[in-house]
């Protein structure tokens, strides 16, 4: 099934990175899927969709919130409010980005504005929320720095809680001239906020203070990834024993052991992503691992496709299964849709999403035929709708 959007062109904003299937969502069968886009060109801001997870049916709802470069986006808990990071280089004169805060109308799926903040730093690239519900946590790319905003009871941000920037530089001249925070998120204990720098090739490790939403650096404060490798996102096993980065410059895996109680990485593993015959140039961009802790993805922008891995569940380390075309040019992100049987990958470069059905023994994906027509792919967030 092909599905155009025709007026509405939007791109994809992707489930946060890492986090399994909530389980107050499994029952479910309806969701919300709101998608976040880059606006230079066509896109007004945020579209939405209906899916009926059993049937796969996507049906289009419009324009949810006309807003400026909503690339990330973060749904709270209670699934009453939405949170977007604005990807700009300068607000209100300021070399910043914004955070924008809306509330969720789950009959129609629109978003109305509650307000918006400075993210502190410039191009902000990443959003999440704590356990809780009561703080959001954003990376800031080009101002190299990692903020948390309190939600206040009416779900509108308050001012910045914590702001840590981060320093240094990496050997690849280009890319890492200085700190390039790209991912944050919170452990699932609530205790630990952890950040992937490309620009330092470090895994911040943060003590985070539910209390106050303070951020103060763990002992030990990173873990490192090899020299101009240019750490991106984050996975976590659905254990909470084993931690996955995907190292954007160098095309690769880093596995790493997790002390939950430390908040402490160890290096087990490093693979590439790439089929060892490819000559191309390749950046990767979204690693996820399925709700049933057996597979990791990985998608390639280059070589244009998803690689998938075996996951050995008393080790962690990872085997390759196999290499799959996204159909479509720069694979920027994928999800998995909440039943997990679903892969939906958002090709930035050719404008388009392809849906793949995920074999839930092997890993392997098969296209459904269901493709969304879009511009510029980014992400895509489920939010589940009685």
């Amino acid at each position: 099934m092909r599905t155009t959007l025709g007026l509405s062109l939007l791109a994809l904003c992707m489930l946060s990175i890492g986090s399994p299937t909530n389980a107050t969502d499994a029952p479910k069968s309806n969701y919300l899927v709101f998608v976040g886009t880059y606006t230079e060109k066509e896109s007004k801001g945020i579209y939405v969709y209906r899916l009926d997870a059993a049937s796969g049916l996507l049906t289009s709802l419009g324009l949810a919130a006309d807003t400026t470069n909503p690339s990330f986006l973060a749904v709270d808990p209670s699934r009453h409010f939405l949170y977007a990071v604005n990807e700009l280089p300068k607000y209100k004169g300021q070399a910043s980005g914004a955070v924008s805060a809306f509330a969720i109308d789950r009959q129609t799926g629109k978003l109305s504005q509650l307000n918006e903040v400075a993210s502190r730093g410039a191009d902000p690239c990443y959003i999440a929320l704590d356990k809780t519900g009561k703080y959001v946590l954003v990376a800031n790319y080009t101002g190299g720095s990692v903020a948390v905003f309190p939600v206040l009871k009416d779900g509108r941000l308050g001012e910045a809680s914590a702001f840590v920037q981060h320093a240094g530089s990496g050997p690849n001249r280009e890319r890492q001239e200085g700190p390039h925070a790209h991912w944050i998120e919170v452990t699932t204990n609530n205790r630990f906020a952890i950040a992937a720098d490309l620009g330092l090739d470090k895994v911040m490790v943060y003590r985070f203070d539910p209390k106050t939403g303070s951020l103060t650096p763990n002992n030990p404060a990173f873990a490192k990834v090899d020299p101009g490798a240019g750490p991106r996102h984050v996975a976590f096993h659905p254990n909470g024993r084993f931690a996955y980065v995907i190292n954007e410059l160098h095309s690769s895996i880093t596995n790493f052991s997790y002390d939950a109680g430390r908040g402490e990485l160890n290096t087990l593993q490093t693979v590439s992503t790439l089929p060892k015959d490819f000559s191309g140039s390749n950046d990767t961009a979204e690693i996820q691992v399925h709700p049933n802790g057996k597979f990791l993805f990985a998608s390639n922008r280059g070589h244009d496709s998803i690689a998938v891995f075996s996951i050995d569940q008393h080790k962690g380390r990872l085997t390759l299964v196999d290499h799959f075309s996204t159909q479509g040019k720069t694979p920027r992100n994928f999800e998995i849709d909440p039943s997990g049987s679903r892969l939906f990958v958002a090709n930035q470069g050719s404008g388009n999403i392809v849906v793949f059905r995920i074999d839930q023994e092997t890993g392997r994906l098969t296209s459904t035929g269901q493709v969304l027509n879009v511009p510029s792919p980014v992400c895509v967030k489920f939010v589940a709708i009685e």
